[in-house]
């Protein structure tokens, strides 16, 4: 890059960019590339470009011949990871470069977020009037359901001990219901975020205190943070409910014991494009990563939609819940799951620099 003008293009692709040289190694990449590699210019220059990143796809051919014939290649719907992250699907675009024998533009495109999110107004929708007919249900449920328990307890006072059973069944089946009908209707009493600065590290160390103490006591948690990382916008105590009942499934999935990483970065690059066409910065990441079996294949795609569960007797309520606060935070939950490596991710937004100056 020698021209300004052409640096400045370079800097304001939205889109990694990486630069190879004749022999594939990395002479320069743009800034979304830093961000997507989690690398800067200057120490990665020199590197085989596929040393630095992995492609589930045999190119080799392809590119090879690409390369060969100064031709463009197309690479699309493939997964592509960096060693320290979880895969993203990918458009992959190679391009020769005019005037340099043997260089090539490496573009990637990470649509597996752009393709989701076009179907998130209708999914939403359906969710949203699946939980409205769920919480007219509950309020008209619990009121019997009352009078069931009452019932099954006087009936209890006068039969024998081995009758006792059935009638403790009874009550014991009411009150599972009734719990799960007062989580059905938290989806409407959830209030909105009351959204400010929030450091995500104390957030985390209370999520991580409340697991070692209780239901997480048999798992290693690791803390794995950005210690530059800025304040996220967001409400403390939700995001607080979410991370914990991220860490609980984690833990529930691996009874015999394992390992829980909590992990917070910063990725320069990374926007959500909205169906409306609209976008949305969300630079702050945070990881939950388990050693557990992963999520069963046949509820991988559906996990946060309502009554949606990988354990048995689970209510299906808990990521929907988890899906809802951050959506309404304006952010992103996305889970990433092979047996040994389930990564469940948060990216959240900065904090607005209005708001950052009315608290100064």
């Amino acid at each position: 890059m020698t021209h300004p003008a052409l640096d400045h293009i370079w800097a304001s692709l939205p889109v990694p960019a990486i630069l190879l040289d004749d022999q594939d190694r990395i002479a320069e990449i743009n800034s979304a590339a830093e961000g997507f590699l989690n690398a800067s210019n200057k120490s990665i220059q020199g590197q085989p470009v596929f040393d630095k990143i992995m492609v589930d796809a045999p190119l080799e051919e392809s590119y090879a011949r690409a390369k060969s014939h100064q031709t463009p290649l197309f690479v699309n719907d493939v997964d592509v990871g960096t060693g320290d992250r979880a895969p993203l699907q990918c458009n992959l675009k190679f391009a020769p470069v005019n005037g340099a024998a043997g260089f090539m533009v490496l573009l990637i495109a990470p649509r597996e977020l752009a393709g989701r999110m076009t179907q998130t107004h209708s999914v939403k929708s359906a969710a949203k009037s699946a939980i409205g007919m769920a919480e007219m249900l509950a309020h008209e449920i619990k009121n019997p359901l009352a009078g069931i328990t009452g019932a099954a307890q006087l009936l209890s006072m006068g039969l024998e001990p081995k009758d006792l059973e059935l009638t403790d069944l009874i009550v014991a089946e009411t009150r599972r219901i009734v719990k799960l009908l007062e989580q059905v209707e938290q989806f409407g009493n959830l209030r909105a975020p009351n959204r400010g600065p929030v450091n995500i590290h104390d957030i985390l160390d209370r999520a991580r205190r409340s697991a070692v103490l209780g239901f997480g006591a048999h798992m290693t948690i690791i803390e794995d943070y950005d210690p530059s990382l800025p304040p996220a916008f967001g409400d403390g105590d939700q995001l607080l409910q979410v991370l914990l009942n991220l860490i609980k499934n984690a833990s529930e999935a691996n009874p015999a014991g394992g390992t829980i990483r909590l992990r917070t970065f910063y990725e320069h690059s990374f926007r959500l494009r909205r169906s409306d066409g609209s976008g949305q910065a969300l630079p702050l990441q945070l990881e939950i990563i388990d050693d557990g079996p992963g999520l069963p294949p046949e509820i991988k795609d559906d996990i946060f939609d309502p009554f949606v569960s990988g354990r048995e007797n689970g209510t299906g309520l808990g990521l929907a819940l988890a899906s809802k606060i951050i959506s309404d935070h304006d952010g992103w939950i996305s889970v990433n799951s092979v047996p040994g490596r389930t990564v469940f991710r948060i990216s959240l937004p900065l904090v607005p620099r209005s708001t950052s100056r009315e608290r100064t």
